[in-house]
């Protein structure tokens, strides 16, 4: 589809009334600027015009602002960031834009459950709000085994006399992990709570649902979460009862007696679950990434052995750094490789088996008095949190070590030390890496135009590994040491630039609700990104001739990350699981600096349709590689030339990118064509890259049949014409193969 472009409205006008404002915005359309950009300029002034400062997503904009939506866009805007209401209508001077694809992103109800219905029906009725889908009973607490003692469900008011949400705001100090095993989601919660823009995402409209002593008939007993559930937003509606023993919280609560938002938000993701118990063991990262939407990246620092390669090290401490500074989120965790240590003490006041969040990353600069003690001018420092409380390194660093002491107090006070064993802790990134084994990093990938930061293209796909007795259309063929293989689903996309770096998150279901059928644990799942022909629209069934340039880790973790910086052409990426014939749902997201065009294969050859009847259908396929090009002649004074190739067969032409300033280039290019008239040759032509006009240097033609030798061959470059025109200075090297099985390649 062309891109649109602003320019082609005239302009765009927003009608706004609104207590105390009434009045028409006006913005004329700038040229040179994509549409969907532009409206969200238009939004943004919109916004500032009402007085509205945020920090909105312009995907979220062009979504939201556009088509069927566009009249309560405002409305909704002004609603979320100032509480008031108003009326507002977007209209087009002109139709000059195409209907936008509406990517829905309205947030989906969790077993639809509608928090402001529900809570008006027990206000209207005068009770208090009891969640039939997660009710106060063992069902919902265990599926396996029982409580130590007799539980009640206690509402906050039950519990203490003045209950709250907040109190005092939110901070990583507020929550104690209690007796459920799921350190994991505590850790979690502690780096949400670092981020406001974010736990406000988790938990919308905190205000409207805080208690009001001054209104206490307002209260119902009912809250509402959000948590980004494989792709989508879901809201989860939960009652207020919470599991006591002896009258204290059983499981998740805060440091302050009367302040809740833990509790509730760890019932709301127990409900999603499907029981607390489904909690016990977990990942933080899979808890941030149902909190944020970010993309989760494990890594093994015993196997990367960050603790021994230096540079190595610096590398990740300044990946760490990023990521923090950016709104990332980070946990870590000591694993016991025989599982029989966990939740036991090191030597140095570290918890084996358990997640410490981490609050910051920093360099510490350190005074000229310091010197004579440090060979470095500043230190790498990570500051942790343990879940419990309490239980924190004793190490360099520690609260009491010496080494504050030579560390002034305003630098003190800039890193926010405190002497207390409150659960957290400082700790040199060097010791960081000897004592911890591994880190879960949470990247929240800016896809917003309006930042200074770099700014991503997102593309996201729903896929499943679905079981077929037919093998062209079986799904879950497993990895790259089946013979079944390909038999995955296929995802091709672009690289337009010279090379980009790209990040690859692929995401299984959640399995924890199957946890009571003994189904809960993760599929290993893993993933091949193999180049591929410049023009390939159709899946592949052949990789002798493909090159395979990345694989990422093959692990049973809900997610599996790759980054790599690839090389301009065309990619398919096949996500497997490791064994062949298991089945299940996943998605798959694809982080680049400009459009991927990411799609999937669905068809393994051209569709016979009723022009097949009347033009032709194919007959054979032929895959073509270009290797390079020598001797070609000199085009400018310096000697050189900038070559590019451009192969034609029947009405397709496919261009390959140009060489600068050689006349012997490497193209590596590589071509794929479905041919109905086989009599025809392939014309594999050299051209030299002009500013006004190109200009040819020379060609071969290629009868491309199944005999021809598949080997490399070179040949002379000729004039246009037949295969006897005249010769030209230069050859290629190229490799052909044919098949008049068209499912061969």
């Amino acid at each position: 589809m062309p891109t649109l472009f602003w320019s082609q409205q005239l302009s765009i006008t927003i009608n706004l009334t609104f207590p105390n404002i009434s009045q028409s915005l006006h913005f004329p359309c700038c040229t040179h600027v994509p549409a969907g950009k532009g409206l969200c300029l238009a939004w943004f002034s919109f916004l500032q015009t009402c007085g509205i400062s945020s920090n909105l997503d312009c995907e979220w904009l062009m979504e939201h602002g556009l088509g069927s939506l566009q009249q309560d866009t405002a409305s909704r805007l002004l609603g979320q960031y100032t509480g008031r209401k108003g009326n507002t209508s977007l209209t087009r001077s002109r139709k000059g834009l195409q209907k936008q694809k509406e990517m829905s992103s309205s947030v989906q109800l969790f077993r639809d459950q509608k928090y402001h219905e529900l809570k008006r029906q027990c206000i209207q009725q005068g009770r208090l709000f009891e969640d039939p889908e997660f009710p106060a009973s063992d069902e919902s607490l265990f599926y396996q085994r029982a409580p130590p003692k007799k539980v009640e469900w206690k509402r906050p008011k039950d519990l203490c006399e003045d209950p709250h949400l907040f109190v005092n705001g939110i901070s990583s100090h507020d929550l104690h992990q209690g007796s459920l095993g799921n350190c994991w989601f505590v850790a979690a919660c502690s780096c949400l709570a670092l981020r406001e823009p974010l736990w406000q995402q988790v938990i919308p409209d905190f205000e409207e649902q805080e208690w009001d002593s001054k209104k206490p008939e307002k209260y119902a007993g009912i809250f509402r979460f959000r948590f980004w559930c494989f792709g989508k937003w879901t809201e989860v509606v939960v009652d207020d009862l919470l599991p006591t023993i002896d009258g204290k919280l059983i499981y998740c609560h805060s440091n302050v007696k009367n302040e809740f938002w833990s509790a509730l938000l760890e019932k709301a993701y127990a409900k999603l679950a499907g029981s607390y118990e489904a909690l016990d063991g977990g990942s933080a990262a899979d808890a941030i990434v149902d909190f944020t939407g970010a993309v989760a990246e494990s890594i093994d620092l015993v196997q990367g052995k960050y603790s021994e390669i230096i540079s190595e090290q610096m590398k990740l401490f300044e990946d760490l750094l990023k990521v923090h500074k950016r709104g990332g989120l980070i946990s870590c965790f000591i694993t016991d490789s025989s599982g029989s240590a966990n939740e036991v003490e090191t030597a140095m006041g570290l918890i084996i088996g358990h997640a410490y969040s981490v609050t910051a990353v920093r360099k510490l600069h350190l005074g000229e008095r310091l010197t004579f003690s440090f060979k470095a001018e500043k230190l790498f420092m990570i500051r942790l949190r343990n879940p419990w409380g309490k239980k924190e390194w004793n190490g360099a660093w520690s609260d009491n070590s010496e080494e504050w002491k030579k560390v002034s107090n305003a630098e003190r006070k800039s890193l926010g030390l405190t002497i207390e064993n409150d659960g957290e802790f400082w700790m040199t990134f060097e010791d960081w890496c000897k004592n911890f084994t591994d880190v879960d990093i949470c990247r929240i990938v800016n896809t917003s135009y309006f930042s200074i930061h770099k700014t991503w293209e997102k593309k996201m796909m729903h896929g499943a590994w679905a079981k077929s007795s037919e093998p062209l259309l079986n799904r879950c063929g497993g990895c790259f040491d089946n013979k079944t293989f390909l038999q995955n689903p296929q995802y091709i996309f672009d690289v337009k630039k010279t090379e980009d770096k790209v990040l690859v998150s692929l995401q299984q279901e959640d399995r924890r609700r199957y946890k009571k059928e003994g189904k809960g644990e993760n599929i290993i799942i893993g993933f091949e990104i193999f180049k591929v022909e410049d023009n390939r629209s159709y899946r592949i069934h052949n990789l002798t001739v493909q090159e395979r340039v990345a694989t990422s880790p093959y692990i049973n973790t809900r997610t599996v990350f790759l980054k790599r910086i690839l090389k301009q052409g065309r990619y398919v990426l096949i996500p497997t699981t490791y064994l062949p014939g298991i089945t299940t749902k996943f998605i798959l997201r694809l982080f680049t600096d400009v459009p991927s065009k990411l799609r999937e294969l669905t068809d393994d050859k051209p569709k016979m349709t009723c022009w097949s009847l009347l033009c032709g259908y194919p007959r054979r396929i032929t895959q073509i590689k270009i290797h390079s090009a020598e001797g070609l002649q000199k085009q400018d004074r310096s000697g050189g030339a900038d070559p590019y190739v451009l192969v034609k067969c029947e009405n397709q032409k496919v261009r390959s990118p140009v060489q600068h300033d050689t006349t012997s280039a490497v193209f590596n290019t590589q071509v794929i064509f479905y041919r109905k008239n086989i009599d025809s040759p392939v014309i594999v032509q050299v051209w030299n890259s002009n500013v006004l006009c190109d200009q040819f240097l020379g060609q071969a033609l290629l009868a491309a049949s199944p005999s021809d030798p598949r080997e490399e061959q070179t040949l002379q470059l000729r004039g246009r014409g037949s295969q006897e025109a005249d010769e030209v200075p230069g050859h290629i090297t190229v490799k052909v193969f044919s098949s008049d099985d068209l499912v061969e390649l």
